[in-house]
């Protein structure tokens, strides 16, 4: 997540994105390969088969809202999504999505990211721009403290406490 020069396709979805459509509730006996194969398939069918490593998830205000489920944020970290971007997240997924080492990014302008577009992110200074070759932009984000990017650095905190608890 500290390479800047990286770039991300976005995948745009709208508000009030439950907990129950990135984990859906019928998959949850399943183990988490199954469960994110399900993710977004109510709101984007094609999202789980189409979704590459290091895309970025872009929504509406209210993402995760919903149930507690881990889940609904280990989904997108097995599918590879590099960060979802936001106006404003549901506190326990906000928590669980860091724990499992999944970066957010708050984003009041987030509606100004289209669909496909590819982008860059540097979420300590708190800065998504716009990947060469477009007409350039940058939008404020809330910055990233550190600890929360050494958990997603680590893929979440129990790695984090792993790595901590051997040096």
């Amino acid at each position: 997540m500290t390479d800047h020069t990286a770039t991300h396709r976005v995948w745009r979805v709208g508000a009030d994105i439950d907990t129950d459509a990135l984990a859906p509730g019928a998959y949850m006996k399943f183990g988490i390969d199954e469960i994110a194969r399900h993710c977004l398939q109510r709101v984007r069918p094609e999202f789980a088969g189409q979704v590459q490593p290091g895309d970025v998830l872009v929504a509406g205000p209210n993402f995760g809202i919903g149930s507690s489920r881990e889940q609904a944020a280990a989904a997108l970290v097995r599918l590879g999504v590099a960060a979802v971007i936001a106006p404003s997240f549901n506190g326990l997924y906000f928590r669980n999505a860091f724990n499992v080492g999944l970066l957010l990014l708050t984003c009041p302008q987030s509606d100004a990211l289209a669909e496909a577009e590819r982008i860059t992110l540097d979420p300590a200074a708190g800065r998504i721009g716009r990947a060469a070759g477009a007409a350039p932009f940058e939008l404020l984000c809330e910055p990233v403290p550190a600890f929360l990017m050494d958990m997603v650095r680590a893929g979440g905190l129990l790695n984090l406490l792993k790595q901590r608890q051997t040096s």
